[in-house]
């Protein structure tokens, strides 16, 4: 591309994809760019609901093809549930009328900043960019595999490459490792993570902090904030390890002031009700049932430390930004490039597992987790090589 000199950008467009764990991570790379207010999000939204479920693993736009010539030959109901994404008023990302938006704005408003998250927008994203290549500045979060050079930037966790190492290697069948990991080790476009990208910078932890202010601020101390979320394929838990849980925070409960338990859209049922019924009567102890408005960021902004589940990459990640004490619950469980993501935490000195040996009062420190900020830098740095700056 044309390098182009003293040229701004003054917009952002997010592309998502409806889970909020990687549109969490878009909107915090554009609110580390300062474009809190100044960027649009759409979505690549793909059928859910009846037998849906199984064709997740189709490429998103032949998934809409096959809804649709089925829905045409038996009906409307014939494989989708309702099923509501999101907001109402988000719109369907579509790569031509964004790219024709890039190329007519740009005398204007100088290039378009897009930044997209996971697998079901790279069609999309890589779109827009192929369609305005002297218009747009593409950022990809979460590593999309193969074809790096359809990015201006990748911005991805290190353990995304742990399926290259040997040890890797020996854990995947040859047949399947072409589809699930990365075709070649990280190029000059590749930035490299500890976890993952989110919104919890300072800013937002201070607006936090005064919102929850008149819930949080009285409780007694220390706050032990404990984030339950859900088993997975590569970090799998069940009851044994919840009712291992229970005995280790019955076992702390000496030393903390008080505890507030919240649980994921992911927990199962069966792990929740066993945390309710043994903490719900307790007063030290309050646990949060998902009514009302969600104290999450509250919680990372008033706690003093966190006991969370190893499933969670975005919650480990949004706790070790802290610098507060953060232990973890089922790392042993991990396996693959999850295990080796718990590893990293551990080496970087961010997480301890959590025995309920600890006294809660006694707080230990370490150097916080900064990718969010980090990765702001790597793109500054590399639309500066452009001649390209950020609208302050």
């Amino acid at each position: 591309m044309p390098e182009i000199l003293d040229v701004a950008i003054r917009r952002a467009v997010v592309i998502g994809n409806g889970f909020a764990g990687a549109e969490n991570q878009c909107i915090g790379l554009v609110r580390g760019l300062g474009f809190s207010n100044r960027h649009t999000i759409y979505r690549v939204t793909r059928p859910r609901g009846g037998i849906n479920r199984l064709l997740q693993w189709l490429p998103v736009s032949i998934h809409k093809k096959l809804e649709s010539v089925v829905r045409m030959i038996c009906g409307k109901s014939s494989l989708r549930t309702p099923h509501t994404i999101g907001l109402s008023n988000v719109l369907e990302a579509d790569a031509h009328h964004l790219a024709t938006m890039a190329r007519e704005r740009f005398h204007k408003d100088g290039p378009l900043l897009v930044v997209a998250s996971g697998r079901d927008t790279i069609s999309v994203a890589s779109s827009i960019k192929r369609l305005a290549p002297e218009n747009v500045f593409l950022v990809q979060i979460q590593h999309p595999r193969f074809h790096l050079n359809r990015f201006d930037l990748v911005i991805t966790p290190r353990h995304d490459y742990y399926p290259l190492t040997p040890h890797g290697q020996q854990q995947l069948p040859w047949f399947l490792r072409r589809w699930v990991t990365p075709w070649e080790p990280p190029g000059r476009n590749v930035v490299l993570t500890v976890g993952a990208l989110h919104q919890a910078d300072s800013a937002a932890l201070k607006v936090a902090a005064s919102a929850w202010y008149n819930e949080l601020a009285t409780l007694p101390k220390p706050l032990l904030v404990v984030n339950i979320g859900g088993p997975t394929g590569n970090c799998p838990y069940g009851v044994d390890l919840v009712k291992k849980l229970v005995f280790m925070l019955q076992s702390v409960l000496w030393s903390c002031g008080s505890i507030r338990i919240s649980f994921s859209r992911r927990t199962p049922d069966k792990i929740s009700k066993i945390l309710v019924k043994e903490f719900s009567t307790n007063p030290k102890v309050q646990i949060w049932d998902g009514k009302g408005p969600n104290p999450h960021m509250g919680h990372l902004a008033w706690a003093d430390a966190f006991v969370i589940t190893a499933d969670s990459v975005s919650m480990l990640s949004e706790a070790c930004s802290t610098g507060k004490p953060v232990y973890v619950v089922g790392a042993e469980l991990c396996t693959w490039k999850f295990a080796d993501f718990q590893n990293s935490l551990q080496k970087h000195g961010v997480v301890r597992p959590f025995t309920g040996k600890e006294n809660i009062t006694e707080s230990w420190s370490y150097s916080p987790l900064n990718d969010t900020a980090e990765a702001s830098r790597q793109v500054i740095a590399v639309l500066a090589q452009r001649g390209w700056t950020i609208h302050p």
